[in-house]
Order: C-alpha cells, then sequence, then structure tokens
C-alpha cells in the first residue's frame, strides 16, 4: 500500500509575510545585505589607501556625493535596526543564571545598550566630535 504523504504548499517567496515573528527575523536577515557593502567601501578604502595618497583622495571625493550620503545613511539605518534586534533577542539566546533564578530579561539588554552608548561616547571622544 503506498500513500502519497500531505505535502503542505509552501510559497518560495511570501511565506514570511504571513507572521510577524517571520518578518521580524526576515527584517534582521536583509541587513546582512547592506552591512556587506560596507564592508566592501572599506575593502576598497583600505586597498586605494594601499594604492597611495592620491588614489585614497580620489576615493574620499567619490563618496562625497549626495547617492554616497544617503547610501551610508541607509546602511546606518540597517545597522542599528539589526544591533537593536540582537540586543532584544539576547535574554533568549543568553540567559543569565544567578543561583536558583534567571536574571530578568531586561537588565541584559539595558547592559547592552548602556555598553553601545559608552563605546559610541568614546568613538566620538576620539574622532574630536565631543
Amino acid at each position: 500500500m503506498s500513500r502519497k504523504p500531505y505535502v503542505r504548499p509552501v510559497s518560495k517567496t511570501g511565506w514570511f509575510l504571513k507572521q510577524p515573528r517571520y518578518m521580524r527575523y526576515m527584517s534582521r536577515e536583509v541587513t546582512c545585505i547592506f552591512i556587506g557593502a560596507l564592508a566592501l567601501v572599506m575593502v576598497c578604502a583600505v586597498e586605494r589607501l594601499s594604492s597611495g595618497q592620491a588614489a585614497f583622495d580620489a576615493f574620499l571625493a567619490a563618496l562625497k556625493g549626495p547617492m554616497s550620503f544617503l547610501g551610508f545613511a541607509l546602511i546606518l539605518a540597517f545597522a542599528v535596526h539589526n544591533a537593536t534586534n540582537w540586543f532584544n533577542v539576547t535574554p533568549k539566546a543568553m540567559p543569565v543564571q544567578i543561583g536558583e533564578e534567571f536574571l530578568d530579561g531586561k537588565y541584559i539588554v539595558g547592559a547592552h545598550y548602556a555598553v553601545w552608548v559608552l563605546a559610541t561616547v568614546v568613538v566620538l571622544f576620539f574622532a574630536g566630535v565631543l
């Protein structure tokens, strides 16, 4: 006796649109494209820097256009989105147990945000902005 098993039809392109949980997952995953683009720009910057001062100055001049500014603003927005998503998921991925009890997730998330703000202040201080 051979029966065909039931195979539930799943859309290949819109499966994540059905549940908010899946949409949050996909929004976090799509940020890797923009972070990868930033990594490629940084690799190009290092390559131009190794080619000499004139090549690096031309590279910096190319990055001063409005499209570059828009691209970097988009990358920053996706990087912040990715970071905040991962910070909010951290208590589930890394529960801290103290004795028999687990530390409340809001303290873990709060610690991540506090270190993020502190690191931002330190970077801005050494960059001469503050």
